[in-house]
């Protein structure tokens, strides 16, 4: 079975962004962004949905990181949609709870065609590193709107927003594994009883 695989280049006047990716991977990451915490959380979705992820962003991060960000978050979801293909045979949804010490997260993912983010995570300080944690929405806002995906991410419990934060991606991988995973019981066919996604 060939492997899903997309490479995607997005170029604007604020970030030069290339994404690599492969769904069939083992979990390994290269990343390049001038952003180092998304750094670590972009290796929490390598790592948990065990696909291989390359992401250079050049970003006027001289201003701040939003535009780096949210670009990331869009060029990821371009780079997993284009690896999807059609979206036959795969599961289509998944869903994961994460713990991280006091921190409790839960994802569930849809690769429904319709893009939409339900994203309840009250943060209670401004920046983890130097990323502000309101990036964190937009980033999978991003994703969901260019991999056109419903995504539903629920912080449960936590006190330390970098726990909370991992919980987040670490849940959002898992589900991801889950749902870009194929069926043998589906191989050729799409996951919906409209007949496309």
């Amino acid at each position: 079975m060939s492997q899903r695989t997309a490479s995607v280049q997005r170029d604007t006047r604020e970030t030069q962004i290339n994404v690599t990716v492969n769904l069939d991977g083992q979990g390994q990451g290269e990343f390049a962004t001038g952003v180092p915490f998304l750094e670590h959380m972009l290796d929490q979705i390598a790592r948990h949905a065990c696909i291989n992820l390359r992401v250079e962003c050049h970003g006027d991060t001289h201003i701040d990181d939003h535009h780096s960000v949210e670009d990331i978050g869009i060029t990821l979801g371009m780079a997993v949609a284009e690896a999807l293909g059609d979206r036959s045979g795969i599961y289509r949804y998944g869903h994961a709870y994460c713990p991280l010490d006091e921190a409790l997260s839960r994802a569930v993912l849809d690769f429904s065609g319709r893009p939409g983010l339900h994203y309840r995570c009250v943060h209670h300080r401004d920046k983890v590193g130097s990323l502000d944690t309101e990036l964190v929405y937009e980033f999978f806002q991003g994703f969901v709107n260019h991999a056109k995906a419903t995504l539903h991410l629920d912080n449960l419990h936590g006190l330390n927003e970098h726990h909370k934060i991992e919980t987040l991606f670490k849940a959002f991988g898992r589900a991801l594994r889950q749902a870009v995973s194929q069926d043998p019981r589906m191989l050729g066919q799409i996951p919906s009883t409209k007949g496309s996604l």
